[in-house]
């Protein structure tokens, strides 16, 4: 009985024993996938975020460098110029993008991270209010009317009330989220620094949203960059909008790029952080978006620069990267 006592023990303990290693190992592999997880995150992604007016750009621009280079892996967010300022500074991205200059508070937030940077102004957009396809009243709008339409203090509710002898038809307005450089844009041409846009509008960081908001309604207003226009041609109409000359301008490469679409004309940017230019591969994206910019925002509906403007940025580029 004794030694049948004593076979059991010892059985018992070779299996805690075994158990034992085998959750060793285990915490071993486990210990291993991290470092391994770890390891990629630090490797050669490149990390993007920012305007989603710029995106269709940016990726573009992603899609044929990964394309020419099938190891490289860039992720390009859109939390809107804000937003992706707000990840910039707290270091989660490489380059962020902007439908908007750079504020004083976001300066003074890279500032006290520590975060040295470089704008380049990739691309030119003409900033579009569109309306319904079937909308056939609207032919031209002036600032002063956007102003009196979108202004919180307004009285504007339907169309009618726009303009004498256009429709009784209640206006459904769209327009991008407070984060978006757009909304920023938008806000400051037409409603001034101390207007406050109309609490009803629907609001969303995604122009796709937008665009199928006023698709989707007769009676409908929204804006946004001239490429998600563009894509959406067969829906919408891009409203005409009396310029300083006293001239109703429709936006276009030719009106956008000649200043003629104004004050609805305007720059988009990119923003890189120096120290991530020791990474060779946040500097072989930033010099492959740099040189192809100019091509790839024409392909997406917006207006290139001038090359010399590209050329004068890779320079700076390679300045700033000691190359």
């Amino acid at each position: 009985m004794k030694s049948k006592l004593l076979f059991l023990a010892t059985a018992i303990l070779f299996l805690i024993v075994l158990a034992a290693c085998g959750n060793t190992e285990e915490s071993k592999g486990t210990e291993e996938d991290s470092q391994n997880v770890n390891a990629e995150s630090d490797g050669p992604e490149v990390v993007v975020d920012g305007s989603s007016t710029v995106f269709p750009i940016m990726e573009a621009v992603a899609e044929e460098y990964q394309k020419e280079n099938p190891d490289a892996r860039v992720n390009i967010g859109t939390s809107g110029s804000g937003g992706g300022f707000e990840k910039f500074a707290a270091g989660e991205t490489h380059i962020s993008n902007a439908s908007r200059p750079i504020k004083d508070e976001e300066k003074a937030s890279l500032e006290e991270a520590g975060i040295d940077y470089t704008e380049f102004e990739i691309a030119l957009d003409g900033l579009s209010i569109v309306v319904n396809k079937e909308n056939d009243w609207v032919d031209e709008l002036t600032v002063k009317e956007l102003n009196k339409m979108w202004s919180s203090y307004g009285d504007v509710t339907t169309w009618a009330d726009v303009r004498e002898g256009w429709p009784e038809e209640e206006i459904q307005f769209y327009s991008p989220g407070a984060d978006s450089g757009t909304f920023d844009y938008f806000s400051e041409v037409v409603l001034g620094e101390e207007g406050e846009i109309r609490q009803d509008a629907s609001l969303s960081e995604d122009d796709n949203v937008l665009a199928q908001g006023v698709t989707g309604s007769k009676n409908g207003i929204g804006y946004f960059g001239y490429a998600y226009y563009a894509e959406n041609k067969e829906q919408l109409k891009a409203v005409p909008i009396v310029n300083d000359s006293g001239e109703a301008v429709a936006p276009d490469q030719e009106t956008v790029q000649s200043g003629e679409y104004n004050p609805f004309s305007r720059p988009l940017f990119v923003y890189v952080k120096h120290s991530a230019l020791e990474n060779e591969a946040v500097y072989n994206f930033a010099e492959y978006a740099l040189k192809n910019a100019g091509a790839m925002s024409e392909t997406v509906g917006y207006v290139g620069k001038p090359d010399s403007a590209y050329e004068e940025a890779l320079q700076e580029l390679d300045s700033i990267a000691g190359k």
